[in-house]
């Protein structure tokens, strides 16, 4: 026992500019994500303010139940999944086609120009985002609309129409990560051992077939762990985005759990309610990412844990 206290305050030595690194985001997890777990009683109670988490009476799994009978049960579900299905169907490449096309620019001063127009969208706050999207696309002086009406087509209503509400999300979306996603893909093609490269050339291949045999193969683990985060992430859509885009008139295609769980919480006091919603989310997210890494470790021997 004495030898490994002296071991660990010196490993805490050598490692403290790391540890002050990294202490802001133990706080942020401890403090939002762990010191609340507490509150998930209040979904098997019918909570009021006065008697506090552990006070009110228990009602096991009304709320849940009442949740899953409920004429916005499915509605809710099929919104929280595509929202979160479609940009990870049609995006999760994007930042992998555009770190493989940066690596092979040539010209430098071309590529820090294209690096740093494709990572800007990431730090704009998503309140600038929805705001620009609502004005692009206003029926009556947006760009969008002007050049339908420059073209002598109808214009169009977007932010009215529950049609469009998904493809504007998650066209938005797209265009505002794939940039900043690329960064990760872009380091780990930089780390590949050049000389698999340099005996290809030797070998005669054509630049696709590099892509193809060299850096996409030395890419899978990247790939593999990525998709497998992304998955955990799919029923957690971007809350902000969507409360500040949606409005009654698209709540059909617009209205996820998220937002369904704030209206119930914050705008109709009802906590014990949108505990139980919240707590259903996290499960069903649970099961998705366990089942995609177990998944992935049978089919590419590759898995988070």
């Amino acid at each position: 026992m004495g030898d490994k206290k002296p071991l660990l305050i010196k490993l805490i030595r050598r490692d403290k500019l790391l540890l002050m690194m990294f202490l802001p985001v133990f706080l942020y997890y401890f403090i939002f994500c762990y010191l609340p777990m507490p509150g998930i009683l209040i979904a098997f109670k019918n909570f009021t303010p006065g008697h506090g988490v552990f006070g009110g009476e228990w009602v096991g799994l009304k709320w849940l139940d009442q949740f899953v009978h409920s004429r916005y049960f499915w509605r809710l579900l099929r919104n929280t999944f595509l929202l979160a299905f479609y940009p990870l169907v049609i995006g999760f490449s994007i930042p992998i086609l555009f770190a493989i096309c940066v690596v092979e620019i040539k010209n430098g001063l071309f590529k820090r120009f294209a690096q740093t127009v494709t990572y800007l969208p990431h730090f704009i706050s998503t309140v600038v985002i929805a705001g620009m999207i609502i004005n692009f696309l206003s029926p009556t002086d947006g760009i969008v609309n002007t050049f339908l009406d420059s073209m002598g087509m109808a214009k169009i209503n977007f932010m009215m129409a529950p049609e469009w509400f998904r493809s504007i999300f998650t066209a938005s979306g797209i265009w505002q990560s794939f940039g900043f996603s690329s960064i990760i893909y872009i380091a780990a093609i930089m780390g590949i051992d050049q000389e698999m490269y340099d005996s290809g050339k030797i070998d005669g291949v054509n630049k696709f077939q590099e892509v193809w045999h060299l850096t996409l193969p030395s890419l899978k683990p990247t790939i593999v762990i990525l998709f497998l985060l992304s998955i955990g992430g799919i029923m957690s859509v971007n809350f902000e985005k969507v409360y500040l885009l949606y409005n009654g008139a698209t709540y059909e295609t617009a209205d996820v759990i998220s937002t369904y769980v704030y209206r119930q919480g914050i705008e109709s006091q009802n906590f014990g309610f949108a505990t139980a919603v919240g707590l259903f989310n996290s499960i069903i997210s649970f099961i998705l990412v366990y089942a995609a890494n177990q998944a992935s470790r049978r089919v590419n021997d590759m898995s988070l844990w």
